[in-house]
């Protein structure tokens, strides 16, 4: 349908989102062609793709991002992701998108009830969806900065088939110890069933650049990239 243009996405920018300008940046190096959008000014029909960065919207009032989970803004997303089009929410945009609905499960404190910031291992488990497709790289390096990201879903079976992404070490084993957060089966990131919508605790952006990156690895572009296909 959308033949082989170049998508064009929105980084929506929310009262209080900090992530905008990385993400931009980020999406520029994968080659992605974007724009950030403030939430009033969003138009959907201009767009192919949505990305809902990290940062406090709203002041992470009531609950991680409830608040804009409720605009109207999240209602002409929800249609874009209804029509097939990609929305990929990070950290804060991964609340906003359980929040909202379009994906299931909750994202709970974390177990210690602290925030946590430090660089994760996690492992891909899927491959269907619209940022792993393709991905020839099991095991991805990328920070994470949260303190309610302890996903979480009353149905472990249904949470293992969404389960896009689980923490891991270095080799790829899923274990207790390399959970940073508590969250259910180690599940650091999921899609809906048809893969066009995704959300994830780790920050990609932070890991798209060697100069940020403590190894120099820029895994977080391998997922970007998704963004242009």
């Amino acid at each position: 349908m959308l033949g082989q243009r170049k998508l064009k996405t929105a980084v929506i920018k929310f009262p209080g989102t900090t992530c905008e300008i990385d993400v931009l940046k980020a999406l520029k190096e994968a080659g992605v062609e974007s724009n950030i959008v403030g939430y009033k000014d969003f138009d959907p029909d201009k767009f192919d793709a949505v990305v809902i960065p990290g940062g406090f919207s709203f002041g992470d009032y009531l609950r991680a991002g409830s608040i804009a989970a409720n605009t109207e803004t999240m209602k002409k997303i929800k249609e874009m992701a209804n029509e097939g089009k990609i929305v990929l929410g990070i950290c804060n945009g991964f609340q906003i998108l359980v929040e909202s609905g379009l994906l299931k499960g909750a994202l709970l404190p974390n177990l210690k009830m602290r925030f946590i910031s430090k660089w994760v291992y996690v492992k891909v488990v899927r491959f269907d969806t619209a940022i792993t497709k393709g991905l020839n790289k099991k095991v991805l390096r990328m920070p994470i900065a949260h303190a309610e990201g302890r996903y979480y879903l009353d149905n472990p079976e249904e949470a293992e088939k969404l389960a896009v992404f689980k923490y891991s070490d270095e080799e790829g084993d899923v274990k207790e110890e390399v959970n940073p957060n508590g969250s259910i089966l180690n599940i650091a990131g999921i899609a809906n069933e048809e893969g066009n919508v995704i959300g994830l605790m780790p920050h990609p952006e932070r890991a798209s650049f060697k100069l940020t990156s403590p190894d120099s690895q820029t895994d977080g572009l391998l997922l970007l990239r998704g963004l242009r296909k």
